[in-house]
């Protein structure tokens, strides 16, 4: 009997549903900045939850896990990742800029939330912490383009 309960099947469904929310604001902001530092930072981070979501699909499906169509209410919830029409409709980069800083650190936190659980499989729990460290290495990151915007 394996210990990947469904609770953990849902807490992967969430972040992986967040992951692709976050994908697509990110493609959104790469879009909506002439910066082209911040555009590559966009594009890269964007590429980087496409990823992600990838890794976690292929994980939670290992397990006999059914992997969420992103149609749940949850998920509808989280799709304010950005609130692009808010966000660009001035095009501001600093605006873009702290949004993206504030869903990482948001990221960073479900991370943690879902790391706490006792009972994740090892290749689980090594999944989850590798991408909350590039996404940590990311808000690191992301301080020094502060400045550009």
């Amino acid at each position: 009997m394996n210990t990947y309960s469904e609770t953990v099947g849902n807490k992967l469904n969430d972040i992986l549903e967040k992951t692709y929310d976050a994908e697509k604001g990110f493609k959104k902001a790469a879009e909506h900045t002439e910066n082209t530092a911040l555009k590559s930072y966009f594009k890269d981070k964007a590429a980087q939850r496409y990823n992600f979501g990838h890794v976690l699909k292929t994980e939670i499906k290992s397990f006999g896990h059914e992997v969420e169509k992103g149609d749940s209410i949850t998920s509808k919830a989280h799709r304010a990742w950005m609130d692009v029409k808010a966000l660009f409709a001035n095009d501001n980069e600093e605006a873009m800029l702290e949004e993206a800083i504030r869903g990482e650190k948001a990221s960073v936190e479900e991370y943690d939330e879902v790391i706490k659980d006792a009972s994740l499989p090892t290749s689980t729990l090594q999944i989850l912490k590798n991408q909350k460290m590039a996404i940590e290495n990311g808000l690191a990151n992301i301080k020094t383009l502060e400045d550009i915007a």
